[in-house]
């Protein structure tokens, strides 16, 4: 993903009151989402927080998951897989925070599923995590979440 493209995926928030569509866009520099009304930017998904007029705050208590396409690269030629991606953020601290930042990768290809476990907020690391069980002569085949604090995937 270059810096001029956006990418963008739609998903779903939950909360104590309720769920709703989210779309989710990064652009190589930032991630971004609007939650009832209120935009979350950061350079990373765990640095998520609202505008300082909105507060300034991260959200808390609540999961965001989406889904996004993505291919491997196989000495056979390339796949189309899904990457599940499941955030999901703690009650607020005193200062705002959330008291937890867990993030869990599964990727679904050829009938299987490659999960993450919990990864704390890294993205890259989550991904690391997959990269290591794909079957030899497999890897990923663009890079994801460049805003989120990912690398080449």
């Amino acid at each position: 993903m270059s810096s001029e493209s956006t990418e963008v995926w739609t998903g779903w928030y939950r909360d104590r009151r309720g769920a709703e569509a989210i779309v989710i866009t990064a652009d190589g520099r930032r991630i971004a989402t609007r939650v009832r009304g209120v935009e979350y930017a950061g350079a990373r998904l765990d640095a998520l927080r609202a505008a300082e007029e909105n507060g300034g705050l991260p959200p808390a208590g609540c999961v965001m998951e989406w889904d996004l396409p993505l291919p491997v690269h196989t000495d056979d030629g390339t796949q189309q897989a899904t990457l599940s991606c499941l955030l999901a953020l703690g009650e607020a601290l005193s200062d705002g925070s959330p008291d937890r930042v867990d993030l869990q990768l599964t990727l679904h290809w050829c009938g299987a599923a490659y999960e993450s476990g919990l990864a704390g907020g890294d993205f890259g690391q989550a991904l690391d995590r997959i990269r290591r069980q794909l079957p030899p002569g497999s890897r990923l085949g663009r890079t994801v979440l460049e805003g989120a604090g990912a690398t080449t995937a």
